[in-house]
């Protein structure tokens, strides 16, 4: 992974002191609130619905043992709000009530502290920091060169990348040096600090889009030409929230040289003609949409002019990239062991001789690796009684202990807010497996319903209009046979509490959106969203399949959807259709009359249950 420069860790830490002496200027009242508050926010310090939440920033998702240990030391110590708020706060959510289940049973909000939360967008966040602890942990932070620059603010954001950057069997390079160049070139840039809106970047390198790159401000898919020269396709205007929009490709090729150069002209063009009068419509998707081809046009000028006026300034070196390639460090794997093939028979030999869910997490925790002695294996944190994403800080501590046994000392935090073990020996697989469900991380269920995405919703956020994360527990619990969720196969089902979609259930095959109808939380259902993804096909927005549902109605939903998917797929030998192949040969509607159908049993069984009560 990316070793920090000299450089590097004093920056990170004279922005801490910076912080602190902002911090100890607001609690003096010598900085006004609307003054530090900008401040607060370019430093990943946000005031939530009952206290203040940090986001840290993870780089192309990257993370040493050192680091993850850091960030479980703030769970502990500092993510603890006074007795008195945190009883406030479940009282609060006690009056939304449970969401009742078949059979009298019901899901009720129960908040956490001491925790740690992975996103969408391979960043961390606390939901329970007081502000006034706000420099110590900023302190912390930069003691492992972490930081949260940059993860709020109209700026240029966390830069994001394929979990698997530099490992994955299908890549075709590595995009972990470019994208640590603009993370450097980005931060603290002078005349993107103040941009009409929040402006995020993707990269990847590999065949498979694992990087959502489609659904970003600027989505980067690495290629060669026909001259075999490596560069880029470069999408533009691609975002969810209230518009979901798919970014447009305005340059089908640009030599990786050139990638800082033409991001800048990309960006001047929105800061200059993007919107400032309507913060929903201030995003570059908005400019992108109504500007069409005289958007490229405009940032095709405003390239040629730092080309030709400017000399360029931005393009990369090949020495540049040869210096910060080589911070990225391999870990030395080798050993004298029996060769790949002879393991990997051994291994699917003690999958035959141990038990069924061992050769289940073969096939959904454990990948191809670009070294074929090693595979990727990820660590799920998708399990009843605890949100999708949350870890604790004991949680925390015994991923860094596999990943310094197993893994070289490296960890990656995914799209799918899971964490991946990327240097594992294949003969190590049946000891981290093992070792892997002692510590509840190897529930085979990566890709199929339950590795759901969920943001915090209602509980923790003050922007969003219904919970999400007791609408995730009520669906887990529904499927918590493993033999049937394989049966289904691999299904992508995101979870929003609001419009902003930071759950991506746009993406969705399966799509929950929380909506707001007289002051009571309803739900919306979208159905065949993609991120990209080889399983999903091509990027695509999910559409919505009827008016919006009850919480009691959601996991009834779901359910006659996917019973409705059981009936119409069609299987090829021992292989079953997916879910998203059957949803798009089959159309909509089928889908749409089941789910609304489930409505009307839901409203018949209450009707009965409150009778037998009467």
């Amino acid at each position: 992974m990316y070793q920090y420069t000299e450089f590097d860790r004093q920056f990170v830490q004279a922005r801490a002191n910076q912080y602190r002496d902002q911090l100890t200027r607001w609690k003096a009242g010598t900085l006004a609130e609307d003054e530090f508050r900008p401040l607060r926010l370019q430093n990943g310090w946000y005031v939530q619905r009952y206290a203040p939440m940090l986001r840290v920033a993870v780089p192309y998702g990257e993370l040493s043992t050192a680091q993850l240990r850091v960030l479980a030391k703030i769970a502990r110590d500092y993510d603890q709000p006074n007795n008195a708020l945190f009883e406030e706060a479940q009282a609060a959510q006690d009056k939304l009530g449970a969401i009742p289940l078949p059979g009298g049973k019901s899901v009720h909000t129960h908040l956490t502290k001491g925790y740690a939360h992975f996103t969408t967008r391979q960043n961390v966040q606390y939901n329970w920091i007081p502000l006034d602890k706000s420099a110590d942990v900023m302190d912390l932070l930069a003691s492992v060169n972490m930081h949260g620059i940059q993860t709020s603010g109209n700026c240029i954001r966390n830069i994001t990348s394929d979990e698997r950057a530099g490992i994955a069997a299908d890549e075709l390079a590595d995009p972990r040096p470019y994208a640590e160049i603009m993370r450097q070139w980005s931060t603290l840039h002078p005349e993107f600090a103040f941009l009409p809106r929040k402006f995020k970047v993707a990269i990847t390198g590999a065949l498979e889009d694992r990087a959502a790159t489609a659904w970003h401000d600027v989505g980067l898919h690495m290629l060669k030409n026909d001259a075999g020269e490596l560069g880029f396709r470069v999408m533009v205007g691609g975002g969810m929230g209230r518009t979901p929009i798919l970014g447009t490709v305005i340059r089908e090729f640009l030599p990786w040289n050139q990638i800082l150069n033409y991001l800048e002209a990309v960006v001047r063009a929105y800061n200059r003609f993007g919107r400032r009068d309507n913060m929903y419509k201030a995003r570059i998707k908005i400019l992108v949409k109504a500007e069409g081809q005289k958007f490229t046009d405009q940032v095709e000028a405003e390239y040629k002019d730092i080309i030709e006026l400017d000399g360029a300034p931005h393009t990369i070196t090949q020495a540049e990239l040869d210096r910060v390639s080589a911070s990225f460090e391999a870990p030395d794997l080798s050993c004298n062991r029996t060769d790949a093939e002879a393991k990997i028979a051994n291994i699917l030999r003690a999958a035959a001789e141990d038990d069924v869910e061992f050769g289940r997490w073969l096939q959904q925790n454990v990948a191809p690796h670009k070294n074929p002695d090693l595979r990727i294996v990820t660590l799920s944190f998708k399990r009843l009684g605890q949100a999708p994403g949350d870890a604790t800080a004991d949680q925390l501590e015994l991923a860094a202990q596999l990943a310094d046994q197993y893994s070289a000392g490296e960890v990656r935090v995914t799209h799918d807010q899971n964490l991946v073990l990327p240097w594992v020996r294949c003969d190590q697989l049946p000891e981290l497996w093992k070792a892997a469900r002692k510590a509840g991380f190897a529930r085979p269920n990566i890709r199929l319903l339950t590795d759901m995405i969920a943001c915090p919703g209602g509980d923790f956020c003050s922007l969003a209009n219904a919970r999400s994360l007791p609408l995730a527990e009520a669906i887990t619990l529904r499927y918590q046979d493993l033999d049937e969720l394989h049966d289904l196969g691999e299904i992508d089902l995101h979870i929003s509490g609001c419009i902003n979609s930071c759950g991506h259930h746009h993406s969705g095959h399966i799509g929950i959106l929380g909506v707001d109808k007289d002051g009571k939380e309803w739900y919306q259902i979208t159905l065949g969203g993609s991120d990209g993804s080889t399983l999903s096909g091509a990027p695509a927005t999910g559409k919505v399949v009827g008016p919006s549902f009850s919480a009691a109605e959601v996991p009834e939903v779901i359910e006659a959807v996917l019973d409705t998917y059981r009936e119409h797929r069609i299987a090829t030998g021992d292989k079953q259709e997916t879910f998203i192949d059957t949803l798009r040969r089959v159309g909509v509607e089928p889908f749409k009359a089941a789910a609304n159908g489930a409505r009307f049993a839901v409203t018949g069984k209450n009707a009965e249950l409150a009778e037998q009560a009467a």
